[in-house]
């Protein structure tokens, strides 16, 4: 998986071993490192291991409220054991003439926005790895600790009710930038996009099969199986079918014009311990126009417009 050309998110690098020298030339250009915080004392400073040389990066530093989403304790205590990327602010020596090193992840993560704010657009495929998730979405790490928004509406066609559904605390991802505020330094994902039209999907299944799927739907007419992450079917209505039941189900039809795929279930299956597997269709580049439905539907076209947001 391709990273963000040129700031991966925290923790996909491991860090390096710097000698005080690197450290010195890293403070005169302003260059990133990262190293591992080790500790938070009491007053919310972070210790940092770079190599064999320890750092201070006071509270203050730790995060850039408006760029990673959250300015509480926890932000701070919550990097404690984790690859964590840095400037150097400040190289002195103690009385013993040990180096006293002073960092900062705020002006990292300040630098990284700069710099994105002036490469990306709404539609530019970027890496990242989810590190939290609530009920109405994934928060993702798309460079140097600077925390996205992926709301779980956009994370697939196929609908889910919360995005552990999906993706689990860690996973690295592949996503779209749906939009930015310059002023408020935030960003918006979305997902759905990279996982194939509904025709690329449907290209995957014939009628007659039967398939494992995932109930995600149940409605008074019936329910919604999922057999892709960007594809669903309708089957009739069955008592024993709940959201999050695995069944097998057989492809009584699909039809294009309608967009729809018509099961029938065959029976349940016992619980699915792995998240469905995500195939990305797009790896790489800027969308302007994304068209899910297929040619010939018809209902007006199901697609996601990047220029809008412009």
């Amino acid at each position: 998986m391709p990273e963000n050309r040129a700031y991966p998110p925290e923790g996909l690098t491991p860090p390096a071993p710097y000698t005080l020298a690197e450290l010195r030339s890293a403070m005169e250009s302003r260059a990133v490192v990262e190293g591992v915080a080790q500790r938070c004392d009491a007053a919310l400073n972070l210790s940092v291991q770079l190599g064999r040389i320890s750092a201070i990066m006071p509270r203050e530093e730790a995060t850039a409220p408006w760029i990673s989403g959250a300015n509480r304790e926890i932000a701070v205590l919550s990097r404690v054991g984790k690859p964590i990327c840095c400037t150097v602010e400040s190289i002195a020596a103690d009385a013993k003439g040990a180096p006293l090193v002073t960092v900062s992840r705020r002006q990292a993560q300040e630098q990284a926005m700069d710099a994105m704010l002036e490469s990306l657009r709404p539609g530019s495929v970027v890496a990242g790895r989810v590190v939290r998730m609530e009920s109405f979405g994934a928060f993702v790490d798309i460079g140097r600790g600077i925390v996205a928004l992926l709301p779980t509406e956009f994370i697939s066609a196929a609908r889910i009710r919360r995005p552990e559904q999906r993706f689990r605390t860690g996973q690295r991802i592949l996503a779209l930038v749906k939009a930015f505020d310059r002023e408020t330094r935030r960003v918006t994902l979305t997902h759905k996009e990279l996982l194939g039209t509904w025709l690329e999907n449907a290209s995957q299944f014939s009628p007659g099969e039967t398939v494992p799927g995932i109930v995600r739907g149940v409605m008074d007419y019936g329910c919604f199986v999922e057999l892709t992450p960007n594809l669903s079917g309708l089957t009739d209505r069955r008592e024993d079918l709940q959201e999050g039941d695995a069944v097998s189900v057989t492809i009584r039809s699909i039809r294009p014009e309608r967009m729809k795929i018509k099961l029938q279930v065959i029976e349940k299956l016992p619980e699915q311990a792995a998240l469905p597997t995500l195939s990305y269709r797009i790896t790489d580049g800027v969308l302007e126009r994304w068209v899910y439905s297929p040619a010939g539907y018809e209902s007006a076209p199901i697609a996601t417009d990047f220029t809008e947001a412009l």
